[in-house]
């Protein structure tokens, strides 16, 4: 029966699902991208729609439309307009509709990109810029305790689970230290109080939630 609904899926998206798009392009006389654009307010669920379908067309300029340079964005609109033989007077909020959507798409997909490799380097200590985040880290939860030295159970204070805290950043590599660095920094008042409850024998659920947090934060793996 798996292998039966499995074929017939595959029959739909690559026979059916095409030939129904053809006949609805010749009924409406607009490709897939301006129904998308012209039936969907600007948003989230219009550059969903836009990047599904760049991502699934038979096309190799569509497909690659999705990696372009941000610099290059206006052209392809450009070549996809006259891919699809769409005249830009006639139709000039589709070319700003798309610009808009695709500058979204690069965009975010640039992030997910640079977060992977901030999250696949592996925090070294022998790099002085590593080395700096983490002892200004320190000095953001525990300002007013001096750190005796870099390996020190002292780190058990914030959060770590041993007196070097470099063996935490595991799943999650530097990018770990740069999202405890830029709560401790940008929301420093939950931070601090986060910790100071932490430290209180009559909070043990917030002692087990901070640490916990800490955890999370440098074993979690980008999904």
């Amino acid at each position: 029966v798996k292998v039966v609904t499995q074929f017939f899926v595959f029959l739909y998206c690559k026979c059916l699902w095409r030939g129904l798009k053809f006949v609805v392009r010749k009924f409406t006389g607009r490709c897939e991208l301006q129904r998308i654009c012209y039936n969907n307010k600007h948003g989230a669920r219009r550059t969903l729609k836009i990047e599904s379908s760049l991502r699934y067309s038979k096309n190799e300029l569509l497909q690659s439309a999705l990696s372009v340079h941000p610099d290059k964005v206006e052209k392809t609109i450009d070549d996809i307009m006259a891919l699809k033989k769409i005249n830009p007077d006639t139709n000039p909020q589709l070319g700003i509709s798309l610009q808009a959507s695709l500058l979204q798409i690069v965009g975010y997909r640039s992030l997910v990109a640079e977060v992977e490799k901030l999250r696949r380097e592996p925090y070294d200590c022998e790099n002085p810029e590593h080395e700096e985040m983490l002892m200004k880290l320190w000095k953001e939860l525990r300002p007013d305790t001096p750190l005796t030295g870099r390996i020190s159970k002292q780190w058990c204070e914030i959060g770590f689970q041993g007196s070097d805290p470099k063996t935490d950043f595991r799943g999650m590599g530097l990018l770990g230290l740069h999202n405890l660095l830029y709560f401790a920094e940008h929301d420093k008042a939950t931070a601090l109080q986060m910790l100071h409850d932490s430290l209180q024998p009559k909070h043990k659920y917030v002692h087990f939630a901070f640490h916990n947090f800490l955890s999370l934060t440098n074993n979690l793996r980008l999904i």
